[in-house]
Parts: C-alpha cells; sequence; structure tokens
C-alpha cells in the first residue's frame, strides 16, 4: 500500500470525502446530504484547510479545520459546557479539528494520526480543540496519545443521538 498524506480540496472532493465519513461514522444518504452543505460551508471559512490520505489513487482518509471562531455553531453549542467546567478560555486561540475519518479498511495504521498531526502543524494557533464522541473508543485513545485532555463530557449537540467529549490539546502535539 502506498500512502500520501497532503492538501485536499475539499470542495472538489466533498463526495468521496462524505464517503469515508459515511462508512467509518455510519452515515446514511440523508445525513451526507446535510453534512455535504455543511462541508461547503465551512470551507469557504477563513483558515479553513483539509488533507487527504489516499492509497492506491483513492481517498481513504480526510482531515478539516480551522481557527476558531466563537460565532460558529460548533462553538456557540460548547460554550456553555466549557464555562461550566472553567475552560472556556479554549474557545480563543484554537485550531478546531471539525472532522477526522478514515475508512475502516484503512485504520489502526497510523493514517489518522499523520492527517491530524500534519494538519495541527501548520497551524499558527497554541492549541486545539476537537469534539469526539463521548464514549472509551480508538478515536478518543488516538487523541489523548497526542496530547488531547477532556475539557468537557457528556455535551449535547441537537439532533446527535449520542453526548459529545470537548477535547483540548497544546500544539504541536504530542509525538510517540
Amino acid at each position: 500500500m502506498s500512502l500520501g498524506i497532503g492538501p485536499l480540496d475539499l470542495p472538489a472532493h466533498v463526495d468521496e470525502a462524505l464517503a469515508v465519513q459515511a462508512v467509518a461514522f455510519g452515515l446514511g444518504p440523508d445525513e451526507v446530504a446535510v453534512r455535504r452543505q455543511i462541508v461547503l460551508r465551512h470551507m469557504t471559512y477563513p483558515g479553513a484547510r483539509a488533507l487527504g490520505a489516499t492509497a492506491d489513487g483513492r481517498l481513504v482518509g480526510f482531515v478539516y479545520g480551522m481557527p476558531n471562531d466563537r460565532t460558529h455553531w460548533w462553538s456557540t453549542v460548547v460554550e456553555p459546557y466549557l464555562r461550566a467546567r472553567g475552560h472556556e478560555d479554549w474557545l480563543d486561540g484554537s485550531f478546531v479539528i471539525t472532522e477526522l475519518h478514515v475508512h475502516p479498511a484503512y485504520q489502526n495504521r497510523g493514517v489518522g494520526r499523520s492527517l491530524i498531526t500534519t494538519i495541527t502543524d501548520s497551524a499558527t494557533e497554541p492549541r486545539s480543540i476537537l469534539s469526539a464522541i463521548d464514549i472509551e473508543s480508538p478515536a478518543r485513545g488516538l487523541y489523548r496519545s497526542l496530547g488531547y485532555e477532556d475539557l468537557a463530557r457528556q455535551v449535547l449537540f441537537p439532533s446527535a443521538p449520542r453526548p459529545y467529549a470537548v477535547m483540548g490539546a497544546p500544539l504541536p502535539l504530542r509525538r510517540r
């Protein structure tokens, strides 16, 4: 397997990326359609950028993020949870990992680790924040190994069936 990590023109490859996310995250066609509009909107925000992982010419993983902005929807949802735990300051000076997904056939091979460390290595912010489903999962284990710690748990997003954890880490991310 020849794996490459590099810049991804996400608007041009949104359907490929969402196909990976659908398999990795178990999304149906209706959810994919909604997320497509969200991704396309996000990529118009200042500082938004994406990376892709390709294997044999096929997109097998992607990450995208942007400098946090307190006016963005995600930030407004997580703010009260962070404030209640004394971590509201994490909303400033942070690069948000908006989405990180790797096709299940390519998980546990360092793809997600390469994507998140590469995108955050180019961030000018001193720290990074993200949200992940609030269960003990391989994703949460990966984030912890990179230095992310729980800032808030049991965060409820409208329309999300399960609670999330908001995690934060200083940049650059920890290496093995």
